[in-house]
């Protein structure tokens, strides 16, 4: 479908709709509806007006979906070899290339992100299909020598149908990483994205039928995560369940998963600590990436850095960088290019990120800027950053994940001081160090009990390495 942008923008101000979006759930390389007949609104979150709907999926439909993935197993797609499969995933990120535009637009209105950083997610998405079609074909058996009398290997085959529990925050970039990699494999795949961003999985669903995926390997159930979702996870047909989401959800997933024993792959949540230690070489730079490393998406990454550990030394000058930072971020439409940071997906989002600036007011910490509810648009959700200075270890705003842009910062003295504090959280996810020494970053890399270790930089790795690595910046 061509797609021009400008045009799209324009019609969406002039009428508050999008022609073309899909309705439906996507099953056996067709749009289907879902049984009980049944629709959701989907919001913008930069407007608060419902711009289009989609089918409420239930259980009967998971079962539908499930069993058309078994089917495309046993299928045509079994037949395809490993660099067949790899040949079709770089159409896959062609066409998700061709049509960046009108994916970054659909994003950009169902999460509330600026649209600018919706197109990153969207290059992000075809990068990874790009980088999965290489590996399809390099992931080889072994031969174990058992002696002349023997012959011993092993032999790689696909896991099954495969789920998907795709979020809120990041849905395109978020289901290509973990729908790639499955179809590479050889795996067939039944997708539930959140029920807030449903539209751009269904989008990529329907280009993979372009490029040649054959019906039944890649299907989408759209609905809430208590309909759908829970059915899908229970389901006895599936073999593995990536979720990414809160930890809560989480343990409910897994405890789900245990009962017919599915393989299980979960990213959960962080509250990930930053430090700044005095010999940064580069201070204006540390605070610049350090508010976008929280701020960025509005705050809503798992790998947010959203406990700021700063030296002593530093602190008072690089809180004052900071709120210079964030007072000036422009808070707005995402569709305007001059906006810096875009709405919060959604109204109950936007309510439990002011109980966190409440709350941290109430357990002492100072707020520094920020923290309000604003209005650029009637009817949006927007918040104003916000920079809590003065915070204790024992605080909630320590201690808990608020997913908003709400940034907690903590003084700290020495290096065991730093990592006392970086390590004491039930999280693990992310975490960075900015220093001028490299004895230093290499010693705070082993020590953080965290999957990345960012040294001098910050925002995630690239798909080419994994998510648990450290990543130094010279």
């Amino acid at each position: 479908m061509s797609f021009d942008l400008a045009t799209g923008v324009r019609d969406y101000l002039a009428t508050g709709k999008v022609s073309g979006l899909p309705h439906a759930l996507f099953m056996d390389g067709v749009f289907h509806a879902a049984e009980s007949r049944q629709s959701m609104p989907t919001w913008d979150p930069g407007t608060g007006r419902v711009f289009s709907e989609f089918a409420a999926g239930q259980a009967e439909d998971v079962d539908r979906a499930v069993l058309s993935s078994q089917k495309a197993l046993k299928g045509e797609w079994s037949r395809f070899t490993p660099s067949q499969r790899g040949k079709l995933l770089r159409n896959i990120a062609e066409l998700i290339r061709k049509n960046s535009d009108r994916l970054s637009f659909v994003e950009a209105l169902d999460s509330g992100k600026r649209l600018d950083e919706a197109m990153g997610d969207v290059a992000g998405a075809a990068n990874c299909f790009d980088y999965y079609a290489g590996a399809s074909d390099k992931y080889q058996g072994i031969s174990i020598p058992l002696g002349p009398d023997y012959v011993a290997y092993t032999l790689n085959e696909p896991l099954g149908v495969t789920a998907h529990i795709i979020p809120w925050n990041y849905p395109l970039s978020t289901a290509a990483r973990g729908i790639a990699p499955a179809l590479a494999a050889g795996c067939t795949v039944v997708a539930k994205p959140a029920e807030q961003t449903p539209l751009t999985a269904l989008i990529l669903a329907e280009l993979c039928i372009e490029a040649g995926l054959p019906k039944g390997v890649f299907n989408v159930i759209t609905g809430t995560g208590q309909a759908a979702g829970a059915a899908l996870v229970k389901h006895p047909g599936v073999h593995h369940i990536t979720f990414t989401g809160s930890v809560t959800t989480g343990i409910d997933v897994m405890r789900e998963a245990a009962t017919n024993i599915t393989h299980l792959l979960l990213e959960l949540g962080g509250k990930s600590p930053n430090i700044v230690f005095s010999d940064a070489t580069d201070l204006a730079q540390a605070a610049k990436v350090s508010a976008l490393g929280i701020y960025r998406n509005s705050g809503q990454v798992c790998v947010a850095g959203s406990r700021l550990l700063v030296q002593r030394e530093v602190h008072d000058e690089f809180v004052e960088r900071l709120h210079n930072i964030a007072a000036k971020l422009r808070v707005g439409d995402p569709l305007d290019v001059s906006t810096e940071i875009g709405a919060v997906c959604s109204a109950r989002q936007l309510a439990k990120n002011l109980m966190a600036v409440q709350t941290a007011q109430i357990e002492g910490a100072r707020l520094v800027v920020g923290g309000q509810a604003l209005h650029p648009i009637e009817g949006g959700n927007y918040m104003a950053p916000a920079l809590f200075d003065g915070v204790t270890p024992n605080m909630t705003l320590a201690r808990e994940e608020v997913f908003g842009p709400v940034l907690a910062v903590l003084p700290f003295d020495d290096d065991v001081d730093a990592v006392r504090l970086a390590n004491d959280s039930t999280y693990g996810l992310a975490s960075a160090v900015w220093t001028g020494s490299l004895s230093r970053a290499h010693r705070m890399v082993r020590a953080i009990k965290a999957g990345v270790v960012h040294v001098n930089t910050y925002g995630g790795p690239d798909i080419t390495v994994p998510l648990g690595l450290s990543l130094i910046h010279i």
